[in-house]
């Protein structure tokens, strides 16, 4: 355990310093004992013992394996939240790294052993100083790799049980420069849904193809006309994209089989243009499917929302990260991002803001999702500091009102 610091150390990232060590052996630690969503047993186990050591309530089993701790200090009546995701990936980890994964097929690929610790340590500190008045809510959320685990906890009650003002979260973005914060009032992040095409024709003898209805021609028709529902019906200005991950179909080359398979991922930053590509893609794979002689089922799936940022929780955690580190390490209004993140569906709910931190570039940097990605262990104390300086501005021992809440 730490020796106990001031309740507000005049440099709070050289205060935060003094728990990088501790920070860095919980990530490693983590890290090297990945859990997949809903399964973070070990994990949740971890944070709910450091909770409590640092004298925080704690409450285990939201959205299955979630844990949420709670600190109340004086009598201010705001409350904040701040989420960490806690899982892993089915990947293969290829780092060599000495605290690499220990479980075959399993790593941390996406830094949610960083987030974990980020948000540990910031726990750690404001437990050990409590220079703030009113409710800090920690939340460490199971499954966020496209399981929904903030849904589960929400559906568990989180923000019955635990009300707050402004939710914030952080991910780390490989390819920025260490230590560099992006912030985005508005859209930052994109929806995610997924389709299932399945055409179903008339299967035959490759040499008599009139003898057959061709549910490949059909199919590859289908991918190319998909092309013409982003550059023909989403605004020149908007983002969206449409992929086909995956066809299926057939087994030999003189054989037309009887059905094919499309799988694809459709994403957008702006709600109207989601429900227009679903509308869009219903449409044009009916009539396709008609003019070719064959039947089309599509199973459309609603994933993740898109993000969107409030205007004032994000002014007021840029301006805390500009007083911390300087305006040269702050992006106020970054660009928005395709890639999708559940984080959404808590922001549907409260205020709040998610922001990037940069991992690191150059030689050794390696993107997200990849078997040679670690997370840097020197931008730890940055996210933490960052935690805690948000924590002390949002819930001030005066409890006046702050930007977030005007």
């Amino acid at each position: 355990m730490l020796q106990r610091l001031s309740p507000a150390p005049a440099d709070l990232l050289a205060a935060m310093q003094g728990y990088a060590p501790e920070m860095t052996a919980l990530r490693r630690d983590i890290h090297q004992h990945p859990e997949l969503g809903f399964e973070e047993r070990r994990t949740s186990d971890i944070v709910a013992r450091c909770l409590t050591d640092w004298g925080y309530e704690v409450e285990r089993g939201l959205g299955g394996t979630g844990v949420v701790g709670r600190l109340r200090c004086g009598t201010g009546s705001r409350a904040i939240g701040l989420r960490a995701d806690m899982d892993a990936l089915p990947i293969q980890e290829a780092s060599g790294l000495p605290w690499a994964s220990a479980h075959a097929g399993v790593m941390h690929a996406c830094g949610h052993d960083g987030h974990t610790a980020t948000l540990l340590g910031a726990a750690h500190y404001l437990g050990d100083t409590r220079g703030f008045s009113g409710t800090l809510n920690l939340i460490f959320q199971p499954a966020e790799e496209g399981l929904g685990g903030a849904l589960r906890m929400m559906q568990d009650g989180l923000f019955e049980k635990y009300p707050c003002d402004a939710v914030f979260a952080l991910h780390n973005m490989p390819g920025l420069p260490q230590g560099q914060l992006v912030f985005r009032s508005g859209a930052f992040m994109a929806s995610s849904d997924y389709a299932t095409i399945r055409l179903r024709g008339v299967g035959g003898h490759g040499a008599m193809p009139h003898r057959a209805t061709d549910p490949v021609v059909a199919a590859a028709s289908i991918v190319m006309a998909l092309q013409t529902l982003v550059s023909r019906n989403v605004d020149p200005g908007e983002m969206a994209v449409v992929t086909v991950g995956a066809i299926h179909g057939g087994q030999a080359n003189n054989v037309i089989p009887d059905s094919v398979t499309l799988e694809l991922s459709l994403r957008a930053l702006n709600p109207q243009v989601r429900a227009l590509l679903e509308q869009r893609l219903r449409a044009l794979v009916e009539a396709q499917a008609q003019s070719y002689g064959v039947q089309a089922e599509l199973d459309y799936r609603h994933g993740y929302a898109v993000l969107v940022n409030a205007e004032a929780p994000t002014r007021l955690a840029t301006e805390v990260a500009r007083e911390l580190f300087g305006a040269e390490r702050v992006t106020p209004q970054g660009a928005p991002l395709s890639g999708s993140e559940d984080f959404a569906f808590m922001l549907e709910r409260v205020p709040g803001c998610y922001l990037l931190v940069g991992n690191g570039q150059g030689e050794g940097s390696c993107m997200v999702h990849n078997p040679g990605y670690d997370y840097n262990d020197a931008i730890l104390p940055t996210g933490a500091a960052l935690w805690a300086g948000l924590v002390q501005r949002f819930l001030p021992l005066n409890d006046a009102a702050t930007p977030a809440t005007a």
